[in-house]
């Protein structure tokens, strides 16, 4: 494996607002790297840096071996780049859309159009509307022109942002069958859930990297202590009980249920000791698995 991307103290000011701040990570050939973290975090303009589209105010990055301040033209044809809002005409049909922006990269082949519709799924629909398209057909399309030219790395800036569950995980196949072609793709997302997809998670927040990590070693660094799924009624004593327990660094609603964060030698007895005393009816206290969100969390305090 070679470093794709190498990314040090990365930083960008606009006036007095630092929207990257020091920002610094490496990525692999063929890995999945995702970058979590609430929209305005910082994730967008560090794309826009790393594809040499904004200069950095301080630090420096190589991608593909390239300076990101002194290669762009060299830089750019060698990634592909999906940005929140891919500019599709609607009004062109799916072939239309995808023959233009071939062009634009110099693919003329009509083979090589054919296979990238194939390889997104979108054989048959040559003829539609761009603007007859559900949300994740054109994401499909968007993918689609952001491969046709082959590049070695795809920065995909939210690409299922709108797009219901099946078709993100229809999404995500195919941003895994690109990873085993040793294609690096680094994607950004603030679903929690969807971060779990990725072979290594940065979580971004305020402009600030506050940890890169595999998720599993996320969860078992990133928490003090252990979490919990709290059963207990009535839902809004139960949690005011729990904010109030010594040990107990967060708690919070989690659908029918509770999560709370505990220090090391908080138990299942203390926590039902606790919720027992403030005459709480508790029907489970389960420890269970950190989720990302907790991470999350626990790192932006």
């Amino acid at each position: 494996m070679s470093t794709v991307i190498l990314a040090d103290n990365l930083t960008r000011r606009f006036g007095d607002f630092t929207a990257v701040d020091h920002v610094s990570f490496e990525a692999q050939t063929g890995e999945v790297l995702g970058y979590l973290g609430p929209n305005g975090s910082g994730k967008t303009t560090t794309i826009r840096m790393l594809l040499g589209l904004i200069r950095p105010t301080e630090g420096r990055a190589e991608v593909m071996g390239f300076d990101v301040q002194h290669d762009t033209e060299r830089l750019r044809r060698q990634c592909g780049y999906m940005s929140q809002k891919f500019a599709l005409y609607d009004e062109l049909t799916v072939w239309e859309n995808l023959t233009f922006y071939a062009g634009v990269y110099g693919v003329n082949e009509r083979a090589r159009l054919n296979e990238t519709l194939k390889w997104v799924g979108l054989v048959g629909q040559e003829k539609t509307r761009t603007t007859a398209l559900s949300s994740g057909w054109r994401q499909r399309l968007a993918l689609a022109i952001a491969f046709i030219h082959r590049p070695r790395l795809l920065f995909l800036d939210e690409p299922t942002s709108g797009v219901d569950p099946t078709a993100r995980r229809m999404f995500w196949d195919l941003i895994y069958a690109l990873a085993e072609e040793g294609v690096t793709v680094l994607v950004t997302t603030h679903y929690m859930d969807e971060a779990e997809y990725c072979g290594r998670v940065g979580i971004m927040r305020a402009g600030k990297l506050l940890a890169m990590d595999t998720p599993s070693n996320l969860k078992a660094k990133a928490l003090p202590g252990r979490a919990w799924d709290v059963f207990a009624e009535p839902l809004l004593k139960s949690l005011a009980v729990l904010e109030a327990t010594p040990g107990v660094t967060r708690a919070g609603l989690s659908g029918d249920h509770l999560r709370a964060i505990t220090l090391p030698g908080v138990d299942v007895n203390a926590l039902h000791a606790a919720l027992g005393a403030a005459g709480v009816t508790v029907a489970a206290v389960d420890a269970v698995e950190p989720s990302l969100e907790d991470v999350f969390l626990a790192l932006a305090g």
